[in-house]
């Protein structure tokens, strides 16, 4: 059975979409494709419909990955049902996971996106959006590293 992941920030258009590309880039590269699936979502519909902030884009294409999954919303009546793991990417975000929970089986999904690194454990990703070039190569180092932790915490869990 494949495993789901689901990336969530705020706005769906800086941070979980490029978690969202990073992670799949390493799950090709690893051959675990027909095993792992992903996705991204916002805590907030105010850019659904839209694609990855042009900064955002930018910085990931100059590393390789590819930024072309469109805004939604987080629907917690199918994301909770749907994904294995939840992953938020700030306090903010895991707050509003939490609060949209409908109870401890939802609760056992939510994580934190440094939950998956020993060196970042309980720091957040912090949102690019309102800053300069610094803040997107800064969440693009920090998803390089807690996505390759992830696959391996998903890998340690299927063998």
């Amino acid at each position: 059975m494949k495993k789901r992941v689901l990336f969530v920030c705020m706005g769906n258009i800086c941070r979980s979409p490029s978690a969202e590309a990073v992670f799949r880039k390493l799950v090709d590269d690893s051959g675990l494709k027909h095993a792992i699936e992903c996705d991204s979502a916002g805590t907030i519909g105010y850019h659904s419909g839209e694609p990855a902030d042009s900064r955002m884009r930018k910085h990931a294409s100059k590393r390789g990955y590819k930024l072309d999954s469109i805004s939604r919303k987080f629907n917690p009546f199918t994301d909770f049902d749907t994904f294995d793991y939840i992953i938020g990417m700030d306090n903010d975000n895991i707050s509003d996971l939490e609060r949209m929970a409908r109870g401890n089986h939802d609760l056992e999904k939510i994580y934190r996106m440094t939950d998956f690194s020993p060196d970042h454990i309980g720091r957040p990703v912090p949102d690019p959006y309102y800053g300069g070039d610094d803040g997107f190569e800064l969440v693009l180092d920090l998803l390089e590293d807690t996505c390759e932790g992830l696959l391996n915490a998903i890998r340690k869990e299927t063998d």
